[in-house]
C-alpha cells in the first residue's frame, strides 16, 4: 500500500518496473571483450588503465559507464567521427541490460 500511495505523491500511476534480469558471466563478457576491442589500437598508459578498468568491472552498469571514458581514449588518439562510430556500435550489447533512455547514440 505504501508504494502506492509514494507513487500517487510522486504523480506516478505507471505500474512498477519489472524486475531486471541479472546478466550472466558471458554476457559481461562479450561486453566487456567488444569494449576493449575499440580501444584495442590505443596504446598509451591512459588505454591500458582503461583496459584494466574495463577487465575488472563487476556490472554492466560499470561497463556502461566506461564507454564515456573509451569515447575520449578513441578521439584523442583518432578522431571524434570514428570515436562515435565505435562506441554507437555498442549500444545493442548494452540492450535489456541499461534503461532505455540512457541507451543514447553519440552524434
Amino acid at each position: 500500500m505504501i508504494p502506492i500511495i509514494a507513487r500517487i505523491f510522486r504523480g506516478s500511476l505507471k505500474p512498477l518496473a519489472p524486475g531486471r534480469k541479472t546478466p550472466h558471466l558471458k554476457d559481461l563478457q562479450a561486453i566487456r571483450v567488444a569494449l576493449l576491442r575499440c580501444i584495442e589500437d590505443c596504446d598509451s598508459v591512459p588505454a591500458r588503465r582503461l583496459s584494466h578498468k574495463i577487465i575488472h568491472a563487476q556490472s554492466v552498469q560499470e561497463l556502461w559507464l566506461l564507454r564515456n571514458d573509451a569515447y575520449q581514449l578513441i578521439s584523442q588518439q583518432t578522431s571524434q567521427t570514428v570515436a562515435s562510430e565505435r562506441i554507437n556500435a555498442l549500444i545493442s550489447l548494452f540492450e535489456g541490460w541499461v534503461e532505455p533512455r540512457q541507451l543514447v547514440r553519440i552524434k
